[in-house]
């Protein structure tokens, strides 16, 4: 296992409040190296990535080390996003992990077959979600290589 990382940005895109303070209250809890950063749909995701509109100024956007994406957002779908995100070759190489209430299986397929790392199914209490967001920093930063 490697050296534990420097802090490690995470991009979260929810349009839903509550998932979003829930997920930052968990990652705080998990104590583990990670700042997060949260848009409220995938166009704002894309601008973040890009650095377009509110996100032109590098320092406070970022290239984060993991996006964790929900499905249903307004303006533009996570379906839609995950597919733009790895058919671009800036950041087709950072990991998706799909964050979302959808049990559908139609959508675990889609998800998959466009480039998603993982699929999880939001968990249903906090203490879960602590033990969920956890689980997903010490793999994806303390036992995985990420591509720089």
């Amino acid at each position: 296992m490697k050296d534990r990382q420097p802090t490690v940005t995470i991009l979260m895109a929810d349009d839903d409040d509550d998932d979003r303070l829930l997920v930052h209250d968990a990652l705080v809890e998990s104590q583990l190296p990670i700042t997060l950063h949260l848009v409220r749909d995938g166009e704002e995701l894309m601008d973040y990535l890009s650095h377009r509109g509110l996100y032109t100024d590098t320092s406070k956007a970022p290239r984060p080390g993991l996006i964790l994406l929900d499905l249903n957002m307004p303006k533009k779908h996570g379906l839609e996003v995950l597919k733009e995100i790895k058919n671009h070759p800036q950041f087709q190489r950072i990991p998706v992990i799909v964050l979302t209430s959808s049990h559908d299986e139609t959508d675990i397929y889609n998800t998959y077959d466009l480039g998603a790392n993982s699929f999880i199914i939001k968990p249903g209490n906090f203490t879960s979600l602590v033990k969920v967001m956890a689980t997903i920093g010490k793999y994806w930063f303390e036992i995985v290589e990420l591509p720089i």
